[in-house]
């Protein structure tokens, strides 16, 4: 199984933005009249005791272009509706793969959730005449020629903001209102057909995605409860870049459709402040204070692997991380012969156990730290099963092809207030974090400490 994770990253070299005046265009999007959502019931697949409902949802008409999702409910054996429900956010339509992937995820969570798909409408083509956006390509023998997915479109969407002002037009403000009238088609379905009530939601995706569920958040949508952004480590777009010309020397080769559309670095214009200041998360962090697993890959080649460290300190409310070792932007492990894990195990798991916290409102792990110069200093408030130290070495600051390795600690040494040294390289430099591995009734859980980043002693 593989699961279609695609990202981006958008940073620039301008000094830290402030939003002022306070950001409402994200809500006012959001909140605005569309007469054409509608929703019906498509499908209903039993099987094994499992049942996979799928409806079809219009959520709304953006830039003169219905968007329409498969919107999937997996109802596993022996489980009822709850007041919180999770939904993930993906690209495409309802497939195989993502049933079993839905069906898994629910299993572990113990309760039904949702699958919301195609995130966003695509693939778009440019309509060199009228200058709008279609769904016709221009060379119908050719339907690869001007078309338009994932980054290229997001980056289309910001150079026409930049150039008309208007906006509605970036991407990311009708992906956030599909999240949302899933949330109204949820609701309505669980009363009319399940006879439940549900009142609160998990929101969760990967990549752009996982940016989607930041900003649905953001929006002010008080039936958000939780979000689980997966693998958008890009929070505080001026100081990311900064960070990411540090490590790498020059911008990611992974954000070319922003580059060759002269996105990065951002002109210096109002209405380029303005488009970052709407899309950052980061600028909404004195609002965004749900509860936060952040789940990402150590050698995720789109950004620093100490990228967190630029708005972790800033995010208010219950927070928790999970780092997978050895894993790129698709969350799977990869062993020493370069090998992938088929499901990304530590990603579920960790996501289905946070999951399982919200649905049935109890208490995560506590696990907590201090970064030092030399030290990583646990405060847990509860003991894992395992505690290890992983570390990886590079001759610069760029970690995306290191190996990362692992040696056991004592799990007492969480609870303890244990500083765990870490002795800086002989040469290049070392990244180093601590995992803790939880396991109880919400499952295993793997958590992890800040990434620090130590040079050899000259």
């Amino acid at each position: 199984m593989r699961l279609a994770l695609s990202a981006l990253l958008f940073a620039f070299t301008l000094p830290a933005l402030a939003a002022d005046p306070p950001l409402t265009a994200l809500a006012d999007y959001v909140k605005k009249e569309d007469k054409s959502f509608a929703w019906k019931l498509k499908d209903k697949v039993e099987n094994n005791g499992n049942t996979v409902y799928t409806l079809a949802l219009t959520s709304q008409t953006w830039q003169g272009l219905e968007w329409t999702h498969d919107l999937q409910i997996f109802v596993p054996k022996g489980t009822k509706v709850q007041p919180t429900m999770v939904i993930w956010n993906q690209g495409g339509t309802a497939s195989p793969t993502a049933a079993t992937l839905g069906t898994l995820i629910a299993e572990k969570v113990g309760a039904p959730i949702a699958f919301l798909y195609g995130i966003p409408k695509q693939p778009l083509y440019k309509d060199e005449k009228g200058g709008k956006l279609t769904t016709t390509p221009p060379n119908p023998a050719n339907d690869r020629e001007g078309r338009l997915v994932e980054d290229a479109l997001i980056a289309e969407t910001f150079v026409r903001f930049l150039a008309t002002k208007d906006e509605s037009w970036p991407l990311l403000f009708p992906m956030v209102k599909s999240l949302v009238r899933a949330m109204d088609t949820v609701q309505a379905f669980a009363k009319e057909e399940l006879k439940a009530d549900v009142q609160k939601f998990l929101i969760t995706g990967a990549s752009k995605r996982g940016w989607t569920s930041w900003l649905t958040a953001a929006s002010g949508d008080q039936r958000v409860k939780a979000i689980a952004p997966l693998v958008i480590d890009t929070l505080h777009f001026p100081v990311q870049m900064q960070n990411q010309l540090k490590a790498f020397g020059k911008p990611s080769e992974m954000i070319a459709d922003y580059t060759r559309n002269k996105l990065v670095p951002i002109p210096d214009t109002p209405e380029a402040k303005k488009l970052w200041q709407m899309v950052d998360p980061y600028m909404y962090r004195d609002s965004l204070t749900v509860p936060k697993m952040i789940i990402n890959g150590t050698n995720d080649p789109y950004w620093p692997q100490d990228a967190l460290n630029s708005y972790w300190g800033d995010l208010k409310g219950e927070k928790y991380v999970c780092y997978v070792p050895n894993a790129g932007h698709g969350l799977q492990q990869e062993d020493e012969k370069g090998k992938k894990e088929l499901i990304p195990l530590r990603a579920i798991n960790t996501l289905a156990a946070f999951g399982k916290a919200q649905v049935f409102d109890k208490p995560m792990p506590k696990f907590d730290w201090t970064l030092e110069k030399g030290a990583i200093t646990l405060k847990a408030g509860d003991e894992p099963a395992k505690l290890r130290l992983w570390k990886a070495t590079a001759d610069t600051r760029d970690f995306r092809k290191s190996r990362w390795t692992s040696e056991e600690l004592n799990p007492s040494d969480a609870k303890s207030g244990t500083a765990v040294k870490v002795a800086p390289p002989e040469k290049g430099l070392l990244a180093a974090f601590v995992e803790a591995e939880f396991r109880s009734d919400l499952g295993t859980t793997h958590q992890s400490t800040q990434i620090l980043i130590l040079e050899a002693k000259k």
